[in-house]
This record gives C-alpha cells, sequence and structure tokens, in this order.
C-alpha cells in the first residue's frame, strides 16, 4: 500500500512537471513580485519572464548604490508609461543574483533589451537619466529619422542644447549614423529639419549638423565632405584639452572620453583601446585615410604641428600596412611592416623578439639603442630575430601588447605565443628572458612535434584507405 501511495504521488509530480514545461508561450506565468510595475527577476523566473515578453529591458542593479537607486527610480517612471505595452521593465539585483548576472555576463548598472525570448542577443541600452530617457530611447530604437522631424521654432526657445540635421534627402545612408547617433544618446535633444529657411537664416548649407540654444548657433559640422579639406579629428582621452581654434572650418573636433561605454563603437571602429589614449586619430572623410598621432602629452603646440603636417600633406597616413623596406632583412634590427609582422613574428623556427614602437613617443626612442646593442650581441644565433616596427603606421590585430613601446616574444613554435616583456630594461635581462623563454618552449615543441607526426601518420593511413577504396571499385 505504501508503495502503491509513493508511486501515486511520483506520478502526481511528474505531471505538474510536465504541464509547466509544455505551457503555451502565450499563456499568463506567474512573475510576482512586482515593484512598481518593474519585475523583480531571480534566476528562478528569468527564462519565464523571456518567454512571456516579446520586449524585456532588464537593469542590473547595484541597489545600494546612489546610481542604482536613480536608475531604479527612472525604471519605475517609465514602467508606469509603458503598461500595457509589448515591453516589460524589470530589475536583476547583481549582489544577490550573482550566478545569473555571470550566466549573462552582465555587471552592475548593464542594462540590456532582450528581444522574442532571446537570451544571447540582448540590445545594450546606455544608462539613463531619467524615465524620459528610457521612452525616448525606445521609441528611437525602433523609429526613423522622420520621427525627429521638426518645426525648427518650437526647439529654439529650447533652454536644452539641441543637435539639428539639415539635409536635403532624408535616404541617405549618412541619416542612419545621425540617427544612430542619437538613439544611443536619449537624454540629448535631437532634431531633423528639410526646411529651406534655414539655410537663409543661419547661413547654412544642406547636409550639415549644427548646435542650437536658445536661438543661438553654437557650432555647425558639415555631415557630407566635398572638398579636401573637411577632415574629422577624433580625440581619443580622458583628459580635457583646450581647442585649436585657427583650424575651424578646415578640421572638425571631437573628443571621446575612452572611460563612457557607450563610446566602445566608436573606440572598435577607430581600433583604440582605452589604454593607449591619450591620442588623436584624423580621418580624410574624402578617401578615408587615417592619420595617427601617438602621444605622451597632447597639448596645444603638438596638436597645431600634427594638424599642420596633414594640411601640408607630410603626415604618416596609418595603413593596413607600410611598405616592406628595401634590405630590411640585412639590418641588425628588422623593420617589420603590417605585411611581415605575422609571416616573421611566427616563424615556428624562430624565436623572435619583437619591438612595438610610437615614432612619436620619447620612451619609445629610448629603447631604441638598447634594442640595437641586443641585436649586436645576438647577431650569430640563427635561430634567434631581434626586430621592431612601426604600431602608429601598422595595422596591430594583437589585443594582449600592453601600452606602448612593447616589447614582445614569440617563441619558436607553431602555436602563436606571444609573450609580453615586462621587466628591466637593460641588456643582461633581456638576454636572461630571451633564454629562459626558449628553453620553455623547447620543452612545448617536443610535445607539439609529436602531434605533428601522428597527424601526418594518420593522414597518410586515411589517404591510403582511399587509394585502396578506389582500385576496389575498379
Amino acid at each position: 500500500m505504501r508503495t502503491l501511495l509513493l508511486l501515486g504521488v511520483w506520478a502526481l509530480c511528474l505531471c505538474v512537471f510536465v504541464a509547466a514545461d509544455t505551457q503555451p508561450k502565450g499563456q499568463e506565468y506567474d512573475l510576482s513580485p512586482e515593484k512598481d510595475e518593474v519585475l523583480q527577476l531571480t534566476k528562478g523566473n528569468f527564462k519565464r519572464a523571456l518567454r512571456k515578453y516579446e520586449q524585456l529591458l532588464v537593469y542590473f542593479s547595484a541597489p545600494l548604490t546612489v546610481e542604482g537607486h536613480r536608475v531604479s527610480e527612472a525604471f519605475e517612471g517609465a514602467a508606469a508609461e509603458l503598461q500595457g505595452s509589448e515591453v516589460k521593465l524589470a530589475v536583476i539585483d547583481v549582489k544577490n543574483e550573482k550566478n545569473l548576472a555571470e550566466e549573462l555576463n552582465a555587471t552592475d548598472h548593464t542594462i540590456r533589451l532582450y528581444i522574442s525570448g532571446d537570451k544571447h542577443n540582448p540590445v545594450s541600452c546606455p544608462v539613463p537619466q531619467s524615465a524620459a530617457s528610457i521612452l525616448t530611447w525606445l521609441k528611437r530604437r525602433v523609429g526613423s529619422a522622420s520621427d525627429l522631424i521638426t518645426d525648427l521654432s518650437q526647439i529654439e526657445a529650447r533652454e536644452e542644447l539641441t543637435v539639428v540635421g539639415f539635409f536635403k534627402e532624408l535616404n541617405q545612408e549618412y541619416i542612419q549614423v545621425f540617427y544612430a547617433a542619437a538613439t544611443d544618446l536619449p537624454d540629448v535633444h535631437f532634431a531633423v529639419t528639410q526646411n529651406i529657411e534655414v539655410i537663409s537664416k543661419y547661413g547654412l548649407t544642406y547636409d550639415t549638423i549644427f548646435l542650437l540654444k536658445k536661438s543661438k548657433l553654437t557650432q555647425a559640422y558639415k555631415m557630407l565632405p566635398q572638398t579636401a579639406k573637411e577632415e574629422l579629428i577624433v580625440f581619443i582621452t580622458v583628459y580635457q584639452m583646450d581647442p585649436v581654434t585657427e583650424y575651424t572650418g578646415k578640421i572638425l573636433f571631437i573628443w571621446v572620453n575612452v572611460e563612457e561605454p557607450r563610446n566602445g563603437r566608436l573606440m572598435e571602429y577607430f581600433r583604440v583601446r582605452d589604454f593607449e589614449a591619450p591620442l588623436i586619430r584624423l580621418v580624410n572623410l574624402t578617401d578615408h585615410i587615417t592619420y595617427h598621432l601617438p602621444s605622451e602629452t597632447l597639448d596645444a603646440e603638438t596638436i597645431k604641428t600634427f594638424c599642420q603636417s596633414y594640411l601640408e600633406g607630410t603626415a604618416k597616413p596609418k595603413m593596413q600596412s607600410e611598405e616592406i623596406p628595401e634590405g630590411w632583412e640585412e639590418q641588425p634590427v628588422k623593420e617589420l611592416v603590417g605585411m611581415t609582422l605575422e609571416e616573421v613574428a611566427f616563424n615556428p623556427n624562430k624565436t623572435v623578439f619583437v619591438l612595438f614602437y610610437l615614432p612619436y613617443s620619447k620612451a619609445s626612442h629610448a629603447v631604441f639603442p638598447l634594442w640595437e646593442e641586443l641585436a649586436e650581441a645576438l647577431k650569430d644565433r640563427e635561430d634567434t630575430v631581434i626586430a621592431r616596427i612601426d604600431a602608429s603606421a601598422n595595422v596591430i590585430n594583437m589585443s594582449m601588447l600592453g601600452s606602448y613601446p612593447s616589447l614582445c616574444l614569440f617563441p619558436a613554435l607553431y602555436a602563436e605565443r606571444v609573450v609580453v616583456y615586462t621587466g628591466k630594461r637593460k641588456l643582461k635581462d633581456l638576454i636572461k628572458f630571451i633564454d629562459e623563454e626558449m628553453e620553455e618552449a623547447k620543452k612545448y615543441r617536443v610535445l607539439e612535434d609529436e602531434d605533428r607526426r601522428k597527424y601526418m601518420k594518420a593522414l597518410k593511413a586515411e589517404e591510403a584507405k582511399k587509394v585502396q577504396k578506389i582500385k576496389e571499385e575498379l
């Protein structure tokens, strides 16, 4: 009897689990608790919330912080406005739900929009200043440039700064760039107008972006390049610097704070990492050639010199690769470029020590004599190469280099391994480092050679089987 009772209970539990697992997507779930229309999610109800709501905007909160309290209040205000819509707002307490946050690869104050139950491809949302910011971001994300068209008289009286785009056509690709900026900056007022009266009132031309505040034109910038003088200069820095006003109208200056998470896409586009700041990237919008100015100090004089060298045509462009120098293999220190870096550095039969330098950097130049001395000391070693490469003029697709100048050793292995040297910059220390890494690499090389031998043996056996099969079929 007891056995039958236990079996009955087990069957009942199984039926409940099956019913819960096969519940239709559109069916209501109990996702309580809620606070002011904002779901309080945990690992236990997160997946159910994904299934239930077409759009789920989630704030990974640190509730005991000032920022956490402010954003949570913004979420509550936005949730009240979004009642009955397809968007549901939710909060996950990162401190109490560490496992869930780690599973979703989210940290404090991360905000993500999950769409159609897809937890792997959320849309990142900038941290809002208010409930209105959230509503604006949601609206702009699904809208178009036409949503920003407004009567200019409505915004001329605003105290707030407004970014206004005056465009002749709204179906051009660059309009989407303008709209993407508006989406990423929901706390800034944006507007688009095609009103021809703007030209006569402000003396502008088509395809111009201008900043407007209380009927005062702050600055006007061309969106499209039409002459060789219309370039974009980007400062990637965490420091404040005075603008170089004499180049106004020739070069557009844009300041980018590398500590601001919302600038990540811009930094990725220009292949800039935060530790490289401060530096300058100048882009010619006519031919899209990029010029690079890394410097230990970016003062007004340095910037002026760089700008003038560009306008005079003497600045050095940053290309995928410079031209290969003639006779570079005969020099004690091999001068590498983008086209030769991987071929030389990842040679499985050579130990290669490379100096990644910046020509404008005093710290880089200070290493040059030591590098020449190192090359001279190891000139009789046929299995060792001492080289260097201008990191400002060649695209370097390696994220582990650290700040420049960077000293990186590439062991004689088939595996593409890189070891960054962080020790004392003295000859004896460098040689000791090379010798130790070479000895370490020999151990791995024995294993690599054995694996390759087994692979080749198996490959030959497979080929022999194929040949035999063909013979049998004939």
